[in-house]
């Protein structure tokens, strides 16, 4: 898309700054805003950390009261989240005993098409060909499924001899088959899949779109990561809710990530941790007022094509375009809850010092979502024409999110003691003393309560036993659970602090490409 068409797009995605990265894309006092905005969540959380620590040794009364009402906080919301999980997952397993494709049949869509985007890197044979698969078995004409396969330059010939060989391999199962390579070293890009994505997508609408003359407002896009398997009805289940919902060319439609196509084989940390990360997408299912896109979603290219495609300038590009389109339209965008999963592979390589380092780069990369704050609070003083109700809610909403993220597992699992060994010696003659880390800790026993809900919900959603895996693999699977307390910390609050960080200090992150590994055991 050239740079000096700008015609299609919306009245307020045509600003200079609508498609700002960083604080150093712009000039004069908005920079210094925008900057402002990008110290903030770091300053916050680490605020508040320090003031705990503050508190425990000069006022560790006061920091002993917090501490017991925080870890009570903690017990409800903890019950509230299980409660939204598990009404989700009874969602989800309705959702995927139902025939999709009866429901849709008494509507007219044969006239909608399907652009499916899937940016590599590196990839292996076996892990493209896994995803390309999984599209030939769906449930729907294929002649209508449009694939669209975007290779990097940087990655080598080899990428483009791998995307090649996949269209000797599948071209003929689908309506087209476009193989891209995105060009390395583009002035103003970060590399990564946004910048691939919004190239390939250009060359789809030229290609194929224009070519055969079909409708924008009559196309959805895809956009997948490699690794992702569909299930048979995806197709038709999203079609149905383009169809039905409230505003169709504005809204993104978010299926539930569910990391196990390798998750047997995976260690069991990575397995607590893709779990979990399923979990918390389910969970953000039964709120959407607070969801923005998130990995592999669909949208209508039309909506695409009026905000300018996704960023490349920034690395948290899957949920950055959430906020492009809720923006350009004036704050009137929804993200409409699929409650049907995609499979993906769980953060898993060969060695376990070398995943925990990956799962580690995986979440500070995916925490690092952060950088869409200031852009959201910039923006929202910019746009006069979003209500004024959304702004707010919408502010405090996505504050609150990177706040606990960071702060919450900390205070919970380290500073409880901390008005032990930092308190005064008055603090020590009393009862309080005696008695915190015993209710802090009975506190956080009733809160576990929550793992065993879903630690028997992960054994329902797990993929078929492999022949080489033994049936005690349940009895492990089942109390790996125990492993949350300490992934919370390492995997997502350290990782959180350490984006914010990051950020605060302008050491902006690039695009960390997780590496897809296939493990197999020895049969």
């Amino acid at each position: 898309m050239g740079q000096e068409d700008i015609s299609h797009l919306l009245p307020y995605a045509r600003r200079a700054d609508f498609r700002v990265g960083r604080a150093g894309e712009l000039t004069g006092k908005d920079r210094r805003f925008y900057r402002l905005l990008e110290i903030f969540p770091g300053v916050f959380s680490w605020a508040t950390l320090i003031l705990v620590i503050i508190l425990s040794h000069f006022a560790p009364f006061v920091a002993a009261y917090f501490i017991i009402a925080f870890a009570i906080y903690w017990v409800f919301k903890t019950a509230f989240l299980s409660y939204h999980l598990r009404h989700n997952w009874k969602r989800l397993r309705h959702n995927l005993s139902l025939d999709w494709k009866s429901l849709i049949s008494r509507f007219e869509y044969q006239h909608i098409y399907h652009l499916v985007i899937l940016p590599f890197y590196q990839e292996t044979d076996e892990v493209i060909n896994a995803t390309l698969e999984s599209m030939s078995e769906s449930n729907y004409d294929l002649k209508r499924v449009f694939i669209v396969l975007a290779s990097e330059e940087r990655a080598g010939p080899s990428a483009v001899k791998t995307a090649n060989l996949m269209r000797e391999r599948w071209g003929d199962k689908f309506g087209a088959f476009l193989v891209t390579v995105h060009k390395a070293n583009v002035p103003g890009e970060v590399a990564g899949k946004g910048s691939n994505a919004t190239c390939a997508i250009e060359e789809a609408r030229k290609q194929l779109l224009d070519t055969h003359g079909i409708a924008y407002d009559k196309t959805l896009v895809s956009i997948f990561d490699i690794d992702t398997v569909l299930y048979p009805d995806y197709f038709n289940c999203l079609i149905w809710h383009f169809i039905t919902c409230a505003r169709p060319l504005k809204s993104s439609f978010q299926p539930v990530p569910i990391f196990n196509n390798n998750i047997w084989d995976a260690p069991a940390l990575a397995r607590v941790v893709a779990m979990s990360s399923t979990f918390w997408e389910m969970i953000q299912q039964e709120r959407p007022e607070r969801m923005a896109t998130f990995s592999s979603h669909s949208v209508s290219f039309q909506a695409l094509y009026e905000v300018g495609y996704w960023q490349s300038n920034m690395v948290s590009e899957d949920s950055r375009i959430y906020w492009n389109l809720l923006i350009a339209n004036n704050g009137e965008y929804d993200v409409v809850p699929l409650s049907y999963p995609v499979s993906m592979d769980a953060n898993a390589t060969h060695g376990l010092w070398s995943t925990v380092k990956n799962i580690y780069r995986q979440h500070r990369r995916w925490t690092y979502g952060v950088e869409n704050l200031p852009y959201v609070i910039y923006h929202f003083t910019k746009n006069k024409k979003i209500r004024t109700g959304k702004k707010i809610k919408t502010a405090l909403q996505q504050i609150e999110g990177y706040w606990s993220l960071v702060t919450n597992p900390i205070m919970l699992f380290i500073l409880g003691w901390a008005p032990i060994f930092l308190g005064t010696q008055e603090f020590h003659q009393t009862v309080l003393s005696y008695n915190l880390p015993i209710m802090v800790r009975d506190l956080l026993v009733v809160a576990m309560f929550g793992l065993v809900v879903s630690s028997a919900i992960s054994l329902t959603m797990l993929p078929p036993r492999p022949k080489h895996k033994s049936r005690f693999m349940y009895i492990v699977l089942a109390v790996q659970w125990i492993l949350v307390p300490f992934t919370m910390i390492v995997f997502s609050a350290i990782p959180g602090l350490d984006s914010q960080t990051r950020l605060m200090l302008g050491r902006y992150m690039g695009f960390w490409v997780t590496p897809k590994t296939r493990l197999v055991s020895p049969s």
